[in-house]
This record gives C-alpha cells, sequence and structure tokens, in this order.
C-alpha cells in the first residue's frame, strides 16, 4: 500500500500536515484506519485544508454542513474535536511554539527506530506517547488518548515500527 510504503513512519516536522494527521487519528477512534485514509482527500477539502486559522472559526452552520457530509466520518464530538483543536493549536501558536517543536521534543527531536520483528511486539501505546496525551490534553486538544497519540507518532515518524522485514 502506498500510504504504508512511503507516508508512515516518515518523520514529519511540518505543522499543518501534523495538525491534520493528529486530527484524522483521532476521526479514526473506533474504526480502521484504513476508513479514514479513503476519506482524506475530502476531508481535505471539507476542512480547509486543516488550516486552524479557518478551522478555528467554525460556527454552527459549518459544523451543520460537515454533520451532513457522507464524506466524513459524521460524529459531532470529533467534528467538535477538530475545530477545539485548531484553537488549542493556535493558543500553543501564540505562545511562541510551533506544533512540531512542541510534539517532537517528545522523542528529543529524532525518530525513535525500533527494530520489532512481528506485529506481537508492537506496542498500542508507550510512556512517551502517555506523556504527549497528558500534555495535549492539558493543553485542550481532544480525541488525544494515548493509543490515538502512538498512532500518530508512528505515521508522523516520530517512532519508526515499520518490521524488520517490512
Amino acid at each position: 500500500m502506498h500510504y504504508h510504503d512511503h507516508e508512515w513512519g516518515v518523520p514529519d516536522h511540518d505543522d499543518r500536515s501534523l495538525f491534520e494527521c493528529l486530527n484524522l487519528e483521532g476521526a479514526q477512534a473506533g474504526l480502521s484506519w484504513i476508513t479514514v485514509l479513503r476519506k482524506r482527500e475530502h476531508y481535505r477539502q471539507v476542512f480547509d485544508g486543516f488550516d486552524a486559522e479557518k478551522v478555528a472559526r467554525y460556527g454552527e452552520a459549518k459544523v451543520a454542513a460537515l454533520l451532513a457530509d457522507p464524506g466524513i466520518i459524521r460524529n459531532r464530538l470529533k467534528v467538535a474535536a477538530t475545530i477545539g483543536n485548531a484553537q488549542a493549536y493556535l493558543t500553543l501558536r501564540d505562545e511562541g511554539l510551533t506544533l512540531s517543536d512542541f510534539l517532537w521534543d517528545f522523542v528529543d527531536g529524532s525518530p525513535q527506530i525500533n527494530h520489532f520483528r512481528s506485529l506481537k511486539e508492537v506496542p498500542a501505546t508507550t510512556p512517551v506517547a502517555e506523556a504527549m496525551s497528558k500534555a495535549l490534553k492539558k493543553r485542550g486538544f481532544k480525541f488525544v488518548g494515548p493509543t490515538i497519540v502512538y498512532a500518530f507518532m508512528q505515521a508522523t515518524g516520530m517512532v519508526n515500527d515499520h518490521l524488520t522485514s517490512c
């Protein structure tokens, strides 16, 4: 699969891209990742390219339109979380922090390369993911539990969990 071979596990330091991925991982909660991945382009369209400035200002009319859109996961809490996450991200930025620096600091700015041989070895979460989750929640982010955060860390290359046979 193209995503697995060319995106998953590749270090990403772009704030917009990290913001998108964090929200898509949250949208995935309770579903399979392929479900969200198939809807990703549509998410980008209806969430204004995950431009946090725009998303943070979404009002009730936009929320209603999103909840009526079959091209996304129509869950009110997840849509509200994306808007709230945009606001939390902008607050972080107003404090002089980039999302990239804030998140990558948890891994000291460098990817953790794991050498797992089987899927059974790959954890669902780690102490670092738990710490990142706690820090994100403290700053007002939603749908950022430790398992979601670890999947986000894998997706954005903060940890590389490609199997050695991969």
